[in-house]
């Protein structure tokens, strides 16, 4: 990491700029997989001195001391410690972050992968006058999987595989995709330094020191891939005004690599690449470190029962009988309150809106046209000829029950159909109600007594079926108050036939009603005219008549 500071020295305003550059300590796994050996890299402390006035002098002193990983790991204890907690500290609450379940559940199955006995093989690969250390192939780690784990069937151990990998637990040695395959491609563990566990959140200055030292040493393995190079191209005009700090720090850090062992340079570059590509992964690849913005609002909600105290820890709190019958009164409440999905919402909007794009006058012409913006008559001729109706008029009765009703000729070929059903009753009812609702105040409680006496007095020669609360009710109403217009509403909303309650006064006495009587009318009365021959000869007959009148003159019968 970088720090720079700026101070004013002198009463001439000279500046004086102090870079302390402490790279990232890494742990590497030796070939053998026996024994660990924690390097950290180079303390370079480089000091330079910038004079400002007339004449420019830059005395400038570099230091770079190279230790041995013992004496690095004492000075780790004092001043790297400091600047690396500064630049790269884990949240004080990583026990509570989204992914710290998944992360730990990974890493249980990692650790089991790399005991010695029971492991997964790890070897030194020799080949022509080189040696690759401390790798497995993508075969033995499926095998694996299947032998030490609940997995049965190969696609499942293979995707397991793959999200080890694209959390940066495992990765290929050659490759920036962090996947696997299930074939020779030799594969390496992760240093549990650069674990994902640890809540990295490097910078990109930090990832531009890194393209910067790979473009220094001059290997093939190290060559920068097109998108890294395209992004050291950018950084590069990001940090245009310290880029020549964060090469010098690329500097020493290459020095520092190139006094390691071969074998142990090896598995560290490749361990810091996989870090790499985790955190800055390649085009087309999903970074698994971004945490769901929804996670992160549930963790950081305040918690119930409990309070803040100095110092921002929380104490629980203890409930009160009241509170605790009001969170149950609440937490029902939420048990019983419907709710649905915007995206079902959505397909609920759009299902409907292209069921009725066909009589939308703004997409599709009517047939006949509007006499209102034209000068045809043709619409209200049709209107009084019931036998000339139009396939697409007789389609709509099947959206709805409102649709079927609201129709004239719908409602009549619904009533006949009712007949055969004997049930027919029950739609007179409903069409009485309907009409008592229209009648002048006058004429109410007359017209009331004789809707009683028709349909739901004991001796009535049209009974209609209802439950007994309804009744009861309604009886109420007829006897101890004046009947009016509403006095029917409960007897009218649990019939068969109610299909249509808009006009209903007492909403929310009946709400429940309402949702018994659609579902009854979905799988009665109205389901099955739908599905009935008559309904469907009825419509096969509108359509020949208008095939018919859309042929030519001279094919026709005169």
């Amino acid at each position: 990491m970088t720090g720079v500071t700026r101070d004013q020295v002198g009463s001439g305003g000279d500046d004086v700029e102090t870079v302390t550059t402490t790279p990232s300590t890494v742990a590497a796994t030796s070939s053998n997989m026996t024994t660990t050996s924690t390097i950290t890299s180079m303390t370079t402390t480089t000091t330079t001195t910038v004079t400002i006035g007339p004449t420019t002098e830059v005395p400038s002193s570099t230091t770079a001391t190279a230790m041995t990983s013992s004496n690095l790991l004492d000075q780790n204890n004092s001043s790297s410690t400091e600047v690396a907690a500064k630049s790269s500290a884990p949240p004080p609450n990583r026990d509570h972050t989204p992914h710290h379940i998944v992360y730990r559940k990974m890493e249980r199955i990692i650790e089991r992968m790399q005991e010695e006995n029971i492991g997964v093989p790890v070897r030194t690969v020799k080949s022509f006058l080189t040696k690759i250390p401390s790798v497995f192939t993508g075969t033995d780690l499926v095998t694996w999987i299947l032998k030490n784990m609940e997995v049965d069937d190969q696609n499942e151990a293979l995707h397991l595989a793959h999200l080890l990998a694209a959390h940066g637990y495992i990765f290929p040695i050659e490759d920036h995709i962090l996947s696997v395959k299930n074939d020779s491609t030799f594969y390496r563990f992760q240093t549990p330094y650069f674990w994902p566990s640890n809540y990295w959140e490097p910078e990109n200055s930090d990832y531009a020191v890194y393209l910067c030292k790979r473009t220094m040493q001059n290997k093939t393995r190290l060559e920068l891939v097109d998108y890294e190079a395209e992004n050291l191209a950018r950084l590069q005009k990001m940090f245009s005004r310290k880029w020549e700090f964060i090469f010098m720090q690329a500097e020493a850090q290459s020095k520092v690599d190139k006094k390691r062992d071969k074998l142990e340079r090896k598995v560290l570059d490749s361990q810091e690449r996989a870090f790499w590509d985790v955190h800055r992964p390649s085009p087309g690849c999903v970074n698994t470190t971004e945490m769901d913005i929804k996670k992160m609002c549930r963790m950081n909600r305040p918690r119930h029962g409990s309070s803040a105290e100095a110092g921002g820890s929380q104490k629980e709190k203890t409930l009160t009988v009241d509170e605790l019958k009001a969170l149950i009164k609440s937490l029902k409440y939420k048990l019983d309150r419907h709710s649905i999905k915007i995206s079902k919402v959505a397909d609920l909007h759009v299902a409907y809106y292209e069921m009725y794009s066909e009589y939308d006058p703004f997409i599709i012409a009517p047939e006949p046209s509007n006499p209102w913006l034209s000068d045809s008559l043709d619409f209200w001729d049709q209107e009084k000829n019931a036998k000339d109706i139009p396939a697409r008029r007789v389609r709509r009765w099947a959206f709805s029950v409102e649709e079927l009703l609201k129709d004239p000729v719908g409602r009549d070929h619904f009533a006949k159909f009712l007949e055969k059903e004997f049930s027919g009753e029950n739609l007179r009812f409903w069409e009485s109600i309907q009409d008592l609702k229209r009648l002048p105040m006058s004429e109410l409680p007359k017209r009331a007594q004789e809707i009683w006496a028709e349909f739901l007095a004991p001796d009535s020669t049209c009974l209609v079926n209802v439950d007994s609360k309804s009744y009861e009710q309604t009886r109420q109403n007829i006897q101890e108050s004046q009947a009016d217009r509403w006095s029917f509403d409960t007897a009218l909303v649990i019939t068969h036939i109610n299909m249509f309650i808009k006009s209903i006064r007492s909403k929310v006495r009946f709400n429940n009603a309402k949702a018994h009587v659609y579902h009854l009318m979905k799988s009665d009365s109205y389901s099955r005219y739908i599905r009935s021959d008559m309904y469907k000869d009825f419509l096969n007959g509108a359509k020949k008549k208008v095939n018919f009148l859309s042929l030519p003159a001279k094919f026709k019968r005169t």
